[in-house]
């Protein structure tokens, strides 16, 4: 069994594009947003069954009604979140918080960036919640 089954958060009202993403992804500005835009793009690309909204003022996504994936834009960084975090395999040490679940990486203009590392922590988190999903579905 996947640790903490019986804990996960759950979300409702997710879509697989949801309006009020598209417009606060479009409403960052400069680099920042186009960060953000390029990952969370990277999130919906994770499958068919992604959905989003917005939650706690930003762009979160989903399988089914459990998150996996959010970000968010700060006056000098990006945040790319992980709800399950804490569980993730980071090989490329790219997670930051002590959280008991969630750990997001930091992004910021001109500083280097392990692409292939956060893509496959996006991949591995978007794997890691439907293995959960189907566990919990028995």
């Amino acid at each position: 069994m996947l640790p903490d089954m019986d804990k996960l958060f759950r979300l409702s009202l997710g879509v697989r594009r949801d309006p009020t993403v598209e417009t606060w992804l479009a409403r960052q500005p400069g680099e920042l947003g186009t960060m953000a835009r390029t990952w969370f793009s990277r999130m919906r690309a994770c499958g068919f069954d992604v959905l989003e909204m917005m939650h706690d003022g930003c762009p979160v996504a989903c399988v089914k009604d459990v998150p996996f994936a959010y970000v968010n834009v700060f006056k000098s960084h990006v945040n790319v979140g992980f709800f399950l975090g804490a569980h993730l395999k980071d090989p490329a040490h790219l997670l930051e918080g002590t959280g008991k679940r969630m750990r997001h990486v930091k992004l910021k203009p001109g500083a280097p960036l392990d692409s292939k590392a956060l893509g496959a922590l996006i991949q591995d988190a978007y794997t890691d919640v439907k293995a959960r999903l189907q566990a919990a579905a028995g």
